[in-house]
């Protein structure tokens, strides 16, 4: 905006200078014009000081005076002093007083008429001056038309095409001031949103290859069961032993259909993340006592060692229950994936930020998976035979970036560490 001011204020600037410079013209020759008439009355009143009759004044070699007239102070005839005092049409009168011995005698009028102005020189004067007015013109409009309305055409057709789901293909940047960055945003949005799609379009893959999976899982269990309960309709179990051992395997095999069936619920969900965060304000401890109030007890059925250090009460921003349900993720994670020895919860302050470290002992990811691991659907080498979707840390991020927190992960030869950032 600054420039485009520069170039109103230039415009203002050069038509000054254009109207300074026609006005200067004219004036001057004006005053060319008066300057002869002068020049011509002052000789003429040099001579008749030096003596010479009014009456006999040789007007000829003269271009501008055409007649004189003398008005003596005697008369009194006022037909007479009017008729001295009116001017002649088309001509142009001066009127002086004439002393002599320091006595005022008499009036002296001089009766002229100015050469016509130079008509040519004023065409010329004029058509320069509107000449560069229009150049200036004619420069800003071409100045406007490059730098705003042919970058705001390309970014107005930039704009339908996103609209229209086209989301391939380059915006061209901008150079100027005016819509540079706004073109660099757009273009940054329309990869953004690319990326969101491609993404999506991967979950919803993923999703439905989960869903297959699952389907074709879950017929073992099911043709199991149809096998073992036709069995015992038919009393083909004599021994009371095979027939305890059929209902055993129908009931394992019911157990695992309904977790098949968990499963899918929870992959066949429209959006994984569609929930709504509540945003307000907790203290630390309400949020402690309710993941130790449902992981204590696992951690000392499992024989996990969980230690809780000491920390200060402190109001967090974000929602509670979402809060809870991150723990809970890194709690399912560990008592799939750690080695079952120990679970440690340490917290202290950085920036104004309470920092909350999860960490437990095991084998960390290697150092090619260590970079993945909150992504969507990422299982890496040690969930090898173990049930999962690979959602877990990623819903564990999100959760926190919704709350306007963070969640970050290190490994070390122990075990692997998260830390939980509270606003």
């Amino acid at each position: 905006m600054k420039k485009y001011n520069q170039v109103i204020l230039l415009s203002i600037v050069m038509y000054i200078i254009l109207a300074f410079f026609l006005g200067s013209s004219l004036i001057q020759m004006e005053n060319k014009r008066n300057q002869t008439y002068r020049v011509e009355s002052n000789r003429i009143m040099d001579k008749i000081n030096r003596g010479e009759a009014i009456q006999q004044m040789d007007l000829s070699t003269y271009t501008i005076v055409e007649d004189i007239q003398f008005l003596d102070n005697s008369i009194t005839d006022k037909q007479i002093i009017d008729s001295f005092f009116t001017e002649e049409n088309n001509k142009k009168s001066h009127y002086q007083p004439y002393y002599q011995h320091g006595e005022l005698v008499g009036y002296i009028k001089f009766s002229y008429q100015l050469p016509e102005l130079n008509i040519k020189q004023v065409f010329w004067y004029s058509q320069f001056s509107l000449c560069i007015l229009e150049l200036l013109i004619v420069g800003i409009l071409i100045y406007l038309k490059k730098n705003i309305i042919q970058p705001f055409v390309r970014l107005n057709s930039a704009a339908i095409e996103i609209s229209k789901g086209h989301l391939k293909g380059e915006i061209k940047e901008e150079k100027n001031r005016y819509l540079g960055r706004f073109m660099w945003g757009i273009s940054h949005l329309k990869d953004k949103l690319d990326i969101s799609r491609q993404r999506q379009l991967e979950m919803l893959k993923d999703k439905k290859t989960i869903l297959l999976s699952l389907s074709h899982d879950i017929k073992t269990p099911i043709n199991l069961i149809k096998l073992y309960s036709k069995a015992l309709e038919e009393k083909i179990y004599v021994k009371e032993e095979d027939q305890h051992h059929a209902m055993h395997q129908i009931r394992e095999k019911a157990g695992e259909i309904e977790n098949y069936v968990d499963e899918i619920i929870r992959s066949s969900r429209e959006d994984i993340l569609d929930v709504q965060i509540k945003q307000g304000e907790f203290y630390l401890s309400d949020l402690m006592n309710r993941v130790l109030a449902v992981y204590q007890e696992q951690c000392d059925l499992r024989q996990i060692e969980l230690t809780v250090q000491k920390f200060d009460n402190r109001l967090l921003k974000g929602d509670i229950e979402r809060s809870q349900e991150v723990f809970e993720n890194l709690f399912e994670n560990v008592f799939k994936y750690g080695d079952g020895r120990r679970i440690d919860l340490s917290f202290y302050e950085e920036d104004y930020c309470q920092l909350i470290r999860f960490f437990n002992t095991g084998n960390p990811v290697c150092d090619n998976e260590f970079n993945h691991i909150f992504e969507s659907f990422f299982r890496g080498s040690n969930s090898q035979g173990l049930k999962g979707n690979g959602l877990g840390l990623y819903i564990c991020r999100e959760y926190m970036r919704k709350m306007e927190g963070d969640i970050f992960a290190e490994k070390s030869q122990e075990g692997m560490a998260f830390i939980l950032v509270f606003r």
